[in-house]
């Protein structure tokens, strides 16, 4: 009888023990100081994200820092938002990835398939309400705004506003609709530029099957190859995309404006994973991308910084638009009549754009 005590005693207690160690476990992930967490980040000592390589947005400078800084070991696997989404809640206890960066309308769809943990870094309150999830599920790091980049030596006239887009007489390449992140968003762009919006397309569908019936809609691939080798004559696309690719290329060789009859503000969130090996890693990834040296390397990259108060050298500010240009370009925030005009746009772009194409 003893023994049998003494066993039911053992399990007990190492069943109190595994709950303490759960429940201090949850805990600590959502009040952990950052000393806490910078320990515990560096016990696991590498971090593996997806959509984040190097080359985007400037996240070469911000792995390095954290290996530099606190010794974090990185891997990333480029992948789409949607493969990202998918990759979480495949591997689930089994996973292979720690933090994602996903764009801002794939968000909401990560947190609904329960694939997200919260983590809100300590500049938290310095981040507009629309750009994070009030839980801390998800955050802006940077935004992307619709842009014109034109080929100086095939335009005349660089378009600075959708109006000049109708009336030139250059090719305009969107992109892949239905499909593309970006293509889409410049779908939406012109729609609030025409008196659409989330929930009305009809005026930038209008306004796409008029360059359709000029034959000035191209096909052609806005990647930095097609425009270094004069394929494209004005391109519509996200403002950090067009920045980069023009200086790569060439400086003076394009103009990248945002239109001034208005455009749309979307971004990329990073999503911690809910099954990932390294938590703590991830959510010092995530602390680091929000504090001012984080944002800094973004608007590197050229991207702007979610976080406005952070002031850039003047060498990165040289390199990326004035302010004055954003005036009428506002964020995304019907999500909800937009995953339903979008799940539409690919039938609609089909019937009422590339059935006027000359």
């Amino acid at each position: 009888m003893r023994a049998l005590i003494n066993r039911l005693l053992i399990r007990s207690s190492a069943l109190t023990a595994v709950l303490i160690s759960t429940f201090a476990t949850s805990t600590l992930a959502k009040t952990i100081d950052i000393e806490t967490l910078t320990r515990a980040a560096q016990k696991e000592g590498v971090v593996y994200s997806v959509g984040m390589p190097d080359s985007w947005a400037n996240w070469k400078g911000t792995w390095a820092d954290l290996k530099n800084d606190y010794g974090l070991s990185h891997q990333d696997t480029d992948m789409s938002s949607a493969q990202e989404i998918a990759k979480f809640a495949a591997e689930k206890h089994n996973a292979t990835a720690d933090i994602g960066d996903i764009g801002f309308a794939f968000a909401r769809v990560a947190v609904q398939k329960g694939v997200t943990q919260p983590y809100k870094p300590t500049t938290w309150d310095e981040i507009p309400e629309w750009a994070k999830d009030k839980d801390g599920h998800w955050v802006l790091g940077y935004t992307g705004t619709i842009a014109f980049i034109s080929n100086n030596r095939l335009v005349d006239d660089a378009p600075e506003s959708w109006q000049d887009l109708l009336t030139g007489d250059y090719k305009v390449t969107v992109g892949d609709v239905g499909v593309a992140a970006q293509a889409n968003n410049a779908v939406l762009a012109a729609a609030y530029a025409n008196g659409g919006d989330e929930t009305n397309l009809k005026p930038a569908l209008e306004f796409f099957a008029k360059l359709a019936k000029q034959g000035r809609l191209s096909f052609t691939d806005p990647n930095i190859a097609n425009l270094e080798k004069g394929e494209v004559e004005v391109a519509i696309m996200w403002d950090f995309n067009a920045l980069n690719y023009r200086d790569q290329i060439d400086r003076n060789r394009f103009t990248v404006n945002i239109p001034h009859d208005g455009s749309v503000v979307s971004g990329y969130t990073s999503i911690i994973n809910k099954y990932a090996k390294n938590p703590y890693a991830a959510k010092l990834a995530r602390e680091y991308i929000l504090s001012d040296r984080g944002q800094i390397n973004l608007a590197e990259g050229y991207a702007r910084p979610i976080r406005t108060n952070v002031e850039l050298p003047q060498t990165i500010k040289e390199k990326l638009l004035p302010d004055e240009q954003y005036r009428n370009a506002r964020p995304l925030t019907d999500f909800n009549a937009w995953e339903k005009s979008s799940r539409k746009l690919p039938r609609q772009w089909q019937e009422n754009v590339l059935m006027h194409q000359q």
